[in-house]
């Protein structure tokens, strides 16, 4: 318990460094006394310890108010209080005869989730899954069973060519759910993206028409609810209005921005979502819940079931003394599945929807406040001059050296080296960290996230001097 209290403090203190050093080689040979490599026999108790403390002290601390790299950070001691509770518990997901408490409290949120998002809670459903990569796959995969139901006896073969639309700015995930589901990564067309990174309706209606003359089934759109980098929101209405004239299964990948949906003065952003098949909501990002929470939630009530049912006798008999409406297993792709629902409920008790309201709307407030100093600042430039629709911003650290250096493909050059350089002295430090990446015909530019509570305009401050100190001689 120590060793865990101690841990978290460090993570809070903003004196203490976000990592402590970062090369992997150090760690396999063992630093400090810290060695990773097993034996045949165990080791003493006070290795054990020590070892606990080595792990926590090596790892990077996501929790930390100066830690920007991820869209998931933070410690939310309620909710790790609620993970210490469901390790504690070591149940499993599948049967409610095992899992009764959380299946229940599964239930209860997937329904608040619903209402939220504009829903009757009669005729949706929904699961918790292992992340939003994995929400997203199932909406492809439940996406192709509505339309073609014999792939799940007689699989592709039996099938059309199928094609699936996203934005250029979409995340991977969607082309890797492609790859797995065996409908190939050629058959996803990306739809171009304004200059804000936003999905042209226009442009998705051009790609469905010229999918078709090829002779191509086109069957679901994936509309995004704040894109990784630009944290941009498509066009949501449009998008639905296609789908529909097209017949077309619409989800929206909300895994970043469908904590908006709290917050009275920003949820407008997703108007339309309401008129999705299928939507991707990850609390363990805004929200703040502990890694990994995710939740698919589907419009129409019984399409899981039937997509995924398989009616294992061993695990899901008919005969339980129980209504087995609540044995959700088998409308899952797993069978073990983690309780991922015990610290969101918790987290809802303790806050309230006002709760994480109020903590989502400092995040825009956050993010205003950087908006502002970037162009404020001598050497820094926003990678489009816009204001931002969620916590993403963007923007190029210009070196004294490039600042008057004429443009053309020579400085583009040097600055696609800035980020990286910028970065890997950042994590030598351990001060701090924030990502980078470049993207379309961007160079290498910084991406700043808020998804932490414990940030403040300080540590936004910190973040801006401490990319001046170690970039102004690149």
């Amino acid at each position: 318990v120590d060793i865990f209290l101690s841990y978290i403090k460090k993570t809070y203190d903003r004196k203490s460094k976000v990592l402590d050093f970062h090369h992997p080689h150090q760690l396999l040979e063992g630093l400090e006394g810290f060695s990773l490599e097993l034996s045949d026999h165990p080791e003493p108790l006070e290795q054990i310890l020590v070892d606990c403390r080595d792990t926590l002290k090596y790892g990077v601390k996501t929790g930390h108010p100066r830690y920007f790299n991820q869209l998931s950070s933070g410690l939310d001691i309620i909710g790790l209080a609620g993970e210490w509770l469901t390790a504690t518990a070591n149940t499993n997901m599948f049967t409610y005869e095992i899992s009764p408490v959380f299946i229940v409290m599964e239930e209860i949120l997937l329904k608040k989730m619903h209402e939220i998002i504009g829903w009757a809670e009669t005729e949706a459903d929904g699961i918790f899954s292992p992340g939003g990569s994995i929400s997203n796959l199932y909406s492809v995969l439940v996406a192709r069973y509505k339309r073609f139901p014999e792939i799940k006896t007689k699989g592709m073969a039996a099938l059309p060519n199928i094609a699936l639309f996203v934005s250029e700015h979409s995340h991977y995930s969607i082309k890797k759910a492609a790859a797995v589901l065996g409908i190939g990564t050629d058959n996803v067309i990306a739809v171009k993206c304004d200059e804000r990174g936003k999905m042209i309706p226009s442009e998705l209606e051009g790609s469905i028409l010229k999918v078709k003359s090829q002779g191509k089934v086109p069957f679901y759109v994936s509309a995004t609810a704040g894109t990784t980098v630009y944290g941009a929101f498509d066009p949501l209405p449009s998008i639905a209005d296609i789908c529909e004239k097209y017949n077309l299964w619409m989800h929206v990948d909300a895994a970043w921005g469908s904590g908006l949906l709290l917050s009275r003065r920003h949820s407008h952003k997703l108007n339309g979502i309401e008129r999705a098949n299928s939507v991707t909501w990850n609390p363990h990002k805004l929200m703040g819940v502990p890694l990994q929470c995710s939740a698919f939630l589907i419009r129409e009530k019984g399409l899981l079931q039937a997509c995924n049912q398989l009616c294992a006798e061993y695990l899901f008999q008919p005969d339980k003394q129980y209504d087995t409406i609540y044995d959700t297993g088998d409308k899952a792709i797993q069978c073990g599945r983690h309780v991922d629902v015990f610290k969101l409920w918790l987290m809802w008790r303790a806050k309230g929807t006002r709760g994480f309201e109020m903590v989502i709307n400092e995040f825009l407030e956050l993010t205003e406040y950087l908006y502002k100093e970037l162009k404020a600042r001598e050497g820094f430039e926003l990678v489009f001059d816009a204001e931002p629709e969620l916590t993403n911003v963007c923007f190029w650290y210009i070196p004294p050296s490039l600042q008057h250096f004429p443009n053309g493909p020579e400085r583009r050059k040097r600055l696609h080296q800035v980020a990286p350089k910028i970065k890997a002295r950042m994590i030598e430090e351990g001060t701090t960290m924030v990502s980078y990446q470049p993207h379309g015909d961007h160079v290498n530019f910084f991406r700043m996230v808020f998804s932490n509570p414990a940030t403040k305009k300080s540590d936004v401050n910190f973040l801006l001097e401490e990319i001046e100190r170690l970039g102004k001689d690149l």
